[in-house]
This record gives C-alpha cells, structure tokens and sequence, in this order.
C-alpha cells in the first residue's frame, strides 16, 4: 500500500472552520491535504491534478456539491467522493451515493469519523486501481498469448504436419524405410522444439505472475554453475571448448531462489555453448562487491550484431543469419534471464565483439537474512 505523503486530498467547502479543521486533521495523518473554498475553484485544481480522494460540502455557493459530483465523475471516475453535509440535507447525500459518491459524513463529526471514513475512501481507492491493473495484466496476457499462439506454435506445428503428410504419401517408395525414418526423426525435433517453446512461455508466464520476490531465500552460486557445466558437458566435449571456473571462495549467498538462479544461468551458458566457436573457451567469474555479487558468463563465440542490443532481452527475439540459422532456440531464453533478474533487484548487461565474443555481466544483491 501507498504511503500517506503520496495519497493527494482535495477539501472543498465553503465554511472556513471546516476547511481547516479537515486540512489539519487529514495532514496530521500524514495525507498531503488542499482546500478550496468554493466548488468552481475546486474542479479548476481537479483538472490541473487529479486527486485520490475528494472530501466536498453539498451546500455551497456558486456551483453545490451535487454539480460537483457530476463534474468530478466527468474528470475521472475514479476519484473517491466523501459528501460532508448538515443533518437537514442526508436525504441529498444519499441522492449523492447513488450518483457515485463513496460515503457521506454528517456534520458535526469527530477528527477520528472523519480519519475511519477516509482511511475507507482511499482502501477502496487504492483497491479500484489495484483491480484495473489486474484487469490490464490479464488483457496483456491473453494478447500476448494470441501471438505466442500464432506466432511461435502455428509454425512448428504446419512442418510437422507437412512431415507427417509425406509419410502417408511414402507408400510406393523403394526406400520407404529409410525416408520413413528420416521424417519421423525431423517431426521428433520439431516437437522437441515446441517442448521448448512452451517451457519458456511457462516460465516467463510464471515471473510476470510477480510472486517471485514474495519467497526470496539465500542461494550460493558456485554450486549451480559446477551442476549446469556438468549437465552441457557433452555439448562441451562435442566443441571441445576450453571452459574456466574463476570463483572466490566463500562466496557470500544472494537473494533469489534456486531453480529460478539455474534457469538463469542455464540460458546464459547454453547461449555461451550454442553460439561458440569450435576449439572456443568459456570463462564463468564471480567478484563481491558490499552489497551485491558480480557473476561475468564470457564466451569466444560469433558475438551480437549492434543494431540487435537493444532488443536482444525482448521477448521472442533472435538474431537471424547465416551463422545461427541452424542453431536451435526459442528466442525466450534472454527474455526469462531478463525478466528473473529484475524480480530478485539485480541487473544484466552485455558485452559483445562480432566474431570475437560476448560477456553477459548478471548483477544481484546479497542475501541480507
């Protein structure tokens, strides 16, 4: 939740005892508090700067409280409306409530009536927004899934059907056998690949739920780098690639979680292998700093055009040539390491010569306990 300095409160009535009474009531509690003492003036401060909650006066001169109302809901109707009124008036307050006014407080009324009926207005404020944003999120989603839908499975899934219709045809082949197996070999790697597609979708569908940082628990690095290497060792040995482990003892703990850290770094070495050179060399550092843990991925491979850096942590991005046309991905990997960095409060950055390499530098906090 906000914090009260932020929360922005207009009072609008046309009495100068309550207005001040109000300013010095809400200020104590820490809102930051106007007042105007007719409704003209008020809705000319309103368009200038919208507040959270408006507090008005239903008689006033000029323009009443009921126009008010009407205007303020024009303006954004979001804005909570608290309709401050005599006793001779409650039937028009709650005429107030039911053309969009949050609650009403009859005059005279204690400093704490007046605290508990705004602390409410702005709980309902801040929860309005809160639901507006989720409902933004979701729509977000479901666009994004569309085009992860017709975008990144549409394509894999037509080849596969594509093998799928040449095995039918296969029938009066002479080698039959033989193309049968290549066939069902290519439609393997591409559902393969699909796997991997939905995998990482799963993945970065899962950080941008946001619950990530909720359970954040010391994890030591180290260990997860000896256990990835260990896993991509064929790869290693198929490219005889020179790999070295430079790393302080006692590392100190950062602030992560564990399968969240390897997801990480697996990108960032699979990158390193995938994209390396034949006979290359990949070199994985750690440097502490006060607060935070330096990890540096460097690698001797084919390195990032220029003109892809900026992109190059978006969602579905690849760099497409010549030289990585063969080279399987989904174009999620950066996009999850990106996204799990910026969960747990670190950075990540790149480095990049063409046909010299890339260093991929992963900044996180330290575990504070």
């Amino acid at each position: 939740m906000s914090s009260r300095s932020n929360q922005f409160i207009i009072v609008i009535d046309d009495d100068p005892v309550m207005r001040l009474s109000c300013l010095k009531i809400l200020k104590k509690e820490g809102y930051e508090v106007e007042t105007f003492e007719d409704g003209l003036q008020g809705l000319a401060r309103i368009q200038q700067r919208k507040p959270d909650l408006l507090v008005v006066d239903l008689k006033m001169p000029k323009i009443g409280g009921m126009e008010v109302i009407a205007k303020v809901h024009e303006i954004d109707p979001m804005i909570c409306i608290i309709v401050i009124t005599g006793y001779a008036t409650i039937g028009t307050a709650v005429e107030a409530m039911k053309t969009g006014a949050y609650d009403f407080l009859p005059k005279p009324f204690t400093p704490d009536e007046l605290r508990i009926i705004v602390e409410r207005g702005m709980e309902r404020t801040l929860l309005a927004r809160k639901s507006i944003e989720l409902k933004k999120e979701k729509e977000n989603l479901e666009r994004r899934f569309v085009t992860f839908v017709s975008h990144q499975l549409q394509s894999p899934l037509s080849v596969v059907q594509q093998y799928l219709e040449v095995l039918r045809h296969l029938k009066e082949s002479p080698n039959k056998e033989e193309l049968q197996q290549e066939w069902i070999d290519r439609s393997i790697s591409r559902i393969s690949e699909l796997k991997e597609i939905v995998k990482d979708w799963l993945a970065i569908s899962r950080i941008d739920s946001g619950n990530l940082s909720e359970c954040v628990e010391p994890v030591l690095v180290p260990p997860l780098f000896e256990n990835i290497l260990e896993g991509y060792e064929p790869s290693i040995i198929e490219k005889n690639i020179d790999t070295g482990l430079d790393l302080p003892k006692n590392v100190s703990p950062v602030a992560g979680q564990k399968e969240c850290l390897k997801m990480l770094f697996e990108n960032l070495i699979n990158n390193a292998i995938k994209y390396n050179k034949q006979n290359g060399k990949l070199a994985i550092k750690a440097v502490e700093e006060e607060k935070n843990v330096i990890f540096i991925i460097e690698d001797s491979g084919i390195g990032i055009p220029h003109d892809k850096l900026e992109s190059i942590f978006d969602e579905f991005c690849r760099v497409k040539n010549d030289r990585t046309k063969d080279i399987p991905g989904t174009g999620l990997g950066l996009a999850i390491c990106s996204k799990i960095v910026k969960e747990f409060g670190g950075t990540i950055t790149v480095k990049t010569k063409l046909n010299i390499g890339s260093s991929f530098k992963v900044t996180l906090p330290k575990y504070k306990g």
